[in-house]
């Protein structure tokens, strides 16, 4: 189910570095940016190539993987009657696959694990397969709109060309008329002056949406520049790339890593939770009664991997260190389809108070969880503060943290790159549409 646009569930998806909502909203900034500098630059047909471009590589990014996964885990899985919502890492731990099937929230959950169980090194193959093809199909779907574009603004290009070529005949013919013709004799020349199987070293991509994009990106990238048309284009997809590489991927965590450091070394407070978990009133409460220190007792008595995962998943726990991962989900809970539909029912879904012991949970992310939760509160005893300015001021940092961080990148990619790339452009040697100039020499030299 998209989320309720709570406080809580704005900053959690905007903090979360495994989202690709914040990329998205990143990536629109830097689309916006470079579309309207490349209608600046340029003039009406770059602005179009340009838009083509970044939006329409925009809907294949972050639109592709998904469905192409989807369809493909459909088509692949039919065959076998396997469960393509099975997380093929449950697989890996014998007794963790167990527990899975004993704690499925429902029967046909519990069967659909042992189906794959009994078939988990076709499971895998067709894992690594959806990965692998939704990767490939995604790429080829760049190759084709790049294809078109290219196709495009060059038939563009050379239909305003016939058009002013047919103008200048038209004036020619009645130049000794009476009709005053200079000034549109002007703008039709004056086209100078309009500057215008085993998953080892592959997991963390394969089952992490943000990494698995990259590859696509590396792929993109690398074509972008192939098939750069001219110097111009190609330095046009430098500036473009590179901002897009830092800010995307890395300078995002880098701040987000040096806000969180700052917050606790000037006012001894973590901010690395979930912004929901920071957000909830419950682990106020439970930090106002000292109820929390009993929770943590309880679940870091679990000392091996196998009784953490079953006592997470155990319908009848109730801990709060449980119910924070929950809601920074570490554990994933059953979904249910809104719509019948294909595709649609996996977006629009409600969420129920069961855990989907087909996901994979991260011990080391729950164990994460918990150290976190001891360090904040470690920091509210030591604060004197009441629990209402301690938490108060928590969910402050959390939240400038997180509006810093993406303001910063969208900043960058929205503003500065693009101002780089208009600056270059404007005071260059080939402060002109370089592709329009290429077709149009070609289109004389033919003519």
């Amino acid at each position: 189910m998209i989320p309720k646009l709570t406080a809580s569930a704005i900053y959690s998806t905007l903090g979360n570095n495994s989202s690709l909502i914040p990329l998205g909203i990143k990536d629109v900034a830097n689309s916006c940016g470079l579309t309207t500098a490349s209608y600046l630059a340029g003039d009406k047909l770059e602005g179009k190539d340009r838009f083509i471009d970044e939006f329409g590589t925009q809907a294949i990014w972050l639109g592709g993987l998904p469905t192409y996964k989807y369809l493909l885990g459909k088509v692949l899985c039919a065959p076998k009657k396997l469960d393509s919502n099975i997380d093929a890492r449950i697989l890996n731990n014998k007794d963790i696959l167990k527990a899975a099937q004993e704690f499925a929230p429902t029967e046909q959950i519990k069967n659909s694990i042992k189906h794959a169980a009994q078939n988990a090194k076709t499971y895998k193959g067709i894992t690594m397969a959806k990965f692998i093809g939704a990767t490939v199909l995604t790429a080829a779907s760049y190759f084709g709109l790049t294809k078109f574009r290219h196709n495009y603004t060059e038939n563009q290009i050379k239909k305003e060309y016939m058009a002013k070529k047919a103008q200048m005949q038209k004036v020619e013919e009645y130049e000794d008329s009476q009709i005053p013709f200079s000034s549109s004799f002007s703008n039709v020349h004056n086209i100078k002056g309009n500057k215008n199987v085993s998953f080892t070293g592959l997991q963390s991509f394969m089952f992490d949406p943000v990494r698995n994009l990259m590859l696509v990106d590396g792929v993109i990238t690398g074509e972008r520049f192939t098939h750069a048309r001219n110097k111009q284009d190609f330095m046009g997809y430098a500036i473009k790339e590179g901002s897009f590489w830092f800010f995307m991927y890395y300078a995002g965590q880098k701040i987000s890593k040096m806000l969180e450091k700052h917050a606790e070394n000037k006012y001894n407070k973590s901010i690395d939770l979930d912004a929901r978990v920071i957000e909830c009133d419950e682990l106020k409460e439970a930090f106002k009664t000292g109820s929390i220190k009993e929770h943590l007792k309880i679940f870091k008595a679990n000392k091996s991997e196998v009784e953490l995962y079953k006592f997470a998943v155990n319908p009848k726990t109730e801990n709060l260190v449980v119910e924070m991962a929950k809601k920074s989900d570490i554990i994933s809970m059953l979904k249910t389809p809104k719509f019948n539909i294909p595709i649609l029912k996996e977006i629009f879904t409600n969420k129920t108070d069961k855990i989907d012991t087909r996901k994979y949970i991260d011990i080391s992310d729950l164990k994460g969880v918990a150290s976190k939760l001891e360090k904040l509160f470690g920091q509210y005893e030591a604060s004197g503060e009441n629990i209402d300015d301690f938490f108060k001021q928590v969910r402050k940092l959390k939240r400038a943290s997180v509006l810093k961080n993406m303001g910063a990148c969208i900043g960058a990619l929205g503003v500065i790159a693009p101002c780089i790339m208009l600056v270059l452009r404007k005071f260059g040697s080939d402060s002109e549409y370089q592709v329009k100039k290429d077709i149009e020499a070609k289109l004389e030299q033919n003519a």
